[in-house]
């Protein structure tokens, strides 16, 4: 399908993979997307600024890059600026279209409904977009596409009014007439309110008169006082500001042109070096209004469907989005008259040119061509390389899930090892990423559907590195088309999914797919040193871990269902190196968490775990969220046959006792590089990197500690 990206200030209309659809989403063929000056040019002229001056702007990226190169090394540190530097990125928060599917979750929209869609990660400009349902709303009949297609503009511009609280026979002002400013004049005009607007371009003054608006005027042509001579000498009742510019004076303005206790709602972007003397004599109300209202920023909301009850959130983002389509339909708003331009989307870059005139469109449409509903079906896949490369002995691998870990880690790292691997194919749930990653790292194709590698004969092996709550699916599916498998840690966070795993093995891993978890630390120079020093005693061990592992807010993907947990989904990292050192069975589980005054941390955020073996071991893991991030995050005491091995965060080991056996890397080294070399070995010769019995071991292990922090 053709979707804009935006690469260094450009406009491109490119070929993408079309999104994978989530159970509780709905795939909608777009007939119109609309294009608004200020969120568009924002994200052009964001995308062209030199990675020097961002920086600049941003001193914490500075840091963070420095503290990247200390941990990772240099290479790798330039490696990711360079992705961001080369990055395209998708635009768009605004469409109307057809449904052509819909997710299994999904009960009170069908096939061929027509939809009006929001959300600046969902509603891009593109033949086809998945837009979860708290994002999208019915278009009633006698409202066309174009009008629904400034669905995202006209919720904000309710909400703004909203927070305003206008009454009947009020008088508000209006302050920047670009298309939000028009929609909140015919908004207040809708409840009874009389207007006044003020802009910097005549032109977009005098569309807003011809549309009804009762007073309007340039700054350079009136002042302050034409306001308070509009309102009898008191002021006006309320201001919503929905100009864009750096300037202070916006603001002071605002304030300066209200009656006493009056309100001020900043819908726009606008400086806000706030002057008292402007607002506390007068007791003005000054308010924030969130772009589409109640809902917005919210992933729970918005990506999960959860919604707000009605009475107690009256008017949540979904209920403004469709309150704002009912207007227009009931002939209350005219949208028509606002719109500037049309363009096909093969002209995107002409819509764009056309933003950055001396005559800025007010309104801009991008019209998508009539195809076969169904051709979604068939676009999932797009072929990057023309001619296949012949067959050789490398080990043929599709990336299942392209985010951040993948792109450093195991792309670079699967660099390092060509002679070892070839990048066959990526699939990731967003087409524009998949593309991207797959072009950088120089797959044959991409697609945003993993059975089309499971398919694939030419592929040997996956490497799986979506979220947690995908893993074990997923591998099942591998290990049943015969697909060799990496998988990032956890293995699974479903207790189900690891019995059809156990089951597919039954303990027999000679006739089938080798399985690797992501357990890379057991393959790092230091677990590997100190593997040594533990071959050369038959004496049990005991081993004191701490993973320093720093706070997490509370909505953040890793406590949802997406990543189960703090204890399933890291400390299992931990659970296999203990089991690792030791290479024996489990024989005795303890766990205990802490119960913080306050909900600020979770129920697995705070534990101690031990862990005996039979072999007489014990391991012990401290696992904090409490700690400080100026503190290493993982260190280990192990005590043996009077020695002491001292690990600092896979970045130095000490040992006391015994000489020869303290080391020291550049940078930290926690394995996976060798994880991937023993991956191509254990394919090669059939030796498994981690046995399975082991990989086992650290699920059921995790699954009891879990429990045990539940309890």
């Amino acid at each position: 399908m053709k979707q804009v990206l935006i690469k260094k200030g450009v406009a491109h209309l490119l070929d993408v993979p079309v999104p994978s659809l989530g159970q509780d989403e709905v795939m909608v063929q777009v007939s119109t997307s609309c294009l608004s000056i200020g969120t568009e040019l924002a994200s052009v002229k964001g995308s062209a600024v030199p990675m020097w001056k961002r920086a600049l702007a941003k001193p914490e990226k500075i840091k963070t890059a420095l503290s990247l190169a200390v941990d990772k090394g240099l290479s790798h540190a330039m490696q990711v600026v360079s992705e961001k530097k080369e990055a395209e990125y998708p635009t768009g928060y605004s469409a109307a279209g057809v449904v052509v599917a819909v997710g299994k979750e999904i009960n009170d929209l069908k096939v061929g409904d027509r939809l009006a869609c929001a959300g600046g990660q969902y509603a891009y400009h593109a033949e086809f977009i998945r837009v979860p349902r708290n994002l999208c709303v019915p278009i009633p009949g006698g409202v066309g596409f174009d009008e629904a297609s400034t669905i995202t503009l006209g919720a904000i511009a309710l909400q703004g009014v909203r927070r305003a609280m206008p009454t009947l026979g009020e008088t508000f002002v209006v302050l920047g007439l670009g298309i939000l400013g028009q929609l909140t004049v015919q908004i207040l005009r809708a409840n009874g309110c009389r207007t006044i607007g003020i802009d910097m371009d005549e032109k977009r003054v005098e569309k807003a008169l011809s549309m009804g608006m009762e007073y309007g005027y340039v700054p350079s042509e009136a002042d302050e006082e034409s306001v308070f001579r509009m309102t009898d000498g008191y002021g006006a009742d309320g201001v919503v500001i929905t100009a864009a510019t750096n300037s202070d004076e916006v603001v002071s303005n605002a304030f300066n042109i209200c009656r006493r206790k009056g309100r001020v709602v900043l819908v726009g972007d606008v400086g806000l070096n706030l002057q008292r003397e402007d607002f506390y004599a007068k007791e003005i109300d000054f308010f924030i209004s969130t772009s589409y209202g109640p809902g917005r920023y919210d992933d729970r909301y918005e990506e999960k469907g959860l919604d707000y009850p009605i009475g107690y959130v009256r008017w949540t983002e979904n209920r403004n989005m469709a309150e704002y389509i009912r207007l227009i339909a009931a002939k209350r708003l005219e949208i028509e008259p606002l719109i500037t331009d049309r363009y096909p989307i093969e002209k995107v870059s002409s819509a764009y040119s056309a933003l950055e005139g001396t005559e800025r469109p007010l309104l801009t449409l991008l019209k998508y061509p009539s195809t076969e509903s169904d051709a979604f079906a068939s676009e999932k896949r797009i072929n990057l390389k023309v001619t296949r490369p012949s067959k050789d002995d490398k080990i043929s691998v599709a990336l299942i899930g392209a985010g951040g870990f993948a792109k450093s880690a195991h792309l670079p790292n699967m660099k390092k090892l060509s002679n070892d691997y070839k990048l066959h194919a990526v699939v990731n749930r967003t087409g524009p990423s998949a593309k991207s990653v797959g072009q950088n790292f120089g797959a044959e194709y991409v697609s945003t559907d993993p059975q089309e590698v499971f398919a694939d004969s030419d592929i040997d092996a996956v490497i799986i590195a979506t979220r947690h709550n995908l893993h074990g699916s997923l591998v099942m599916d591998a290990l049943e088309a015969g697909k060799h498998v990496l998988v990032e840690k956890p293995l699974t966070i479903d207790k189900g999914e690891l019995e059809r795993i156990e089951t597919f093995f039954d303990a027999d891993t000679s006739s089938k797919p080798l399985l690797l978890t992501g357990y890379n630390r057991r393959f790092s120079p230091y677990a590997r040193r100190i593997g040594k020093l533990l071959s050369k005693s038959h004496s049990p061990f005991i081993l004191s871990y701490r993973m320093n592992a720093g706070f997490i807010p509370q909505d953040h993907w890793v406590h949802g269902p997406e990543g189960g947990g703090r204890n399933l989904g890291e400390a299992c990292h931990i659970y296999d190196l203990f089991t690792a050192f030791s290479n024996s069975k489990v024989s005795g589980i303890s766990a205990h968490a802490i119960r913080p005054s306050t909900s600020h941390y979770r129920h697995n955020d705070n534990f101690i775990a031990t862990l005996s073996f039979s072999n007489g071991s014990v391991a012990n893991l401290v696992y904090t969220a409490q700690g400080n991030k100026e503190v290493p995050k993982e260190t280990a005491e192990l005590y043996l046959d009077g020695k002491i091995a001292i690990l600092n965060d896979y970045k130095s080991l000490d040992v006391s006792g015994e000489s020869g056996h303290s080391m020291q890397t550049k940078s930290q080294d926690k394995g996976l590089l060798s994880e991937l070399e023993c991956f191509a070995n254990g394919i090669r010769t059939g030796e498994w990197p981690i046995p399975l019995w082991q990989q086992l071991q650290v699920s059921h292990v995790a699954f009891a500690i879990e429990e045990m922090l539940l309890e």
